[in-house]
């Protein structure tokens, strides 16, 4: 005999998720844990990209400042969607700024002077470490079949290897 609907649906509560999505809630929590830390870092490399624009001196000011300006929109840009995100698969996300230094991996720039050539190279590697951590949050995707925040997340790394390519290029390190 087989079981019944009731007591699938007993067995089961808990396990998958009541948003529709069809995922387990361990895989819901896993996914919106890795979501909540890029959400972290996203906000980080965003302020500091634009600390960079706002601080841009030198011979190729202007080049440099439209250049983070741009990259700082496409930045600021996720955020809404990383958060919408973790939240249309029945996850949180963050609450504060507090929560996001609690969160994020990327290292914060409070230096007075920087050149502009070690403010390169900095987004340059920040956006290089970004990338690592969305081919890592691919990987949790793919494991609880969270397809469609595996395909969000493909673009999001193809856009953080075009600014860090961006960023190599100008800076002539390959």
């Amino acid at each position: 005999m087989g079981v019944s609907d009731a007591t699938q649906a007993q067995q089961t509560k808990g396990k998958v998720s009541e948003t529709g999505s069809g995922l387990s809630r361990d895989g819901i929590n896993e996914i919106t844990g890795e979501l909540r830390q890029l959400l972290a870092d996203v906000f980080a490399l965003y302020i500091k990209t634009k600390n960079f624009h706002w601080h841009m001196s030198g011979r190729n000011f202007r080049d440099y400042h439209l250049l983070l300006d741009e990259q700082s929109d496409q930045i600021f840009a996720l955020t809404d969607a990383i958060a919408e995100r973790a939240r249309k698969i029945g996850g949180s996300t963050l609450r504060s700024i507090g929560d996001i230094a609690k969160h994020q991996r990327l290292k914060d720039n409070n230096e007075e002077n920087v050149t502009p050539e070690a403010m390169l190279g900095e987004l340059r590697n920040d956006n290089e470490s970004l990338t690592r951590y969305l081919r890592s949050a691919h990987e949790v995707c793919d494991k609880n079949g969270d397809v469609a925040t595996a395909s969000l997340i493909e673009t999001w790394i193809d856009e953080s290897e075009r600014r860090a390519w961006f960023l190599r290029e100008i800076s002539g390190s390959h």
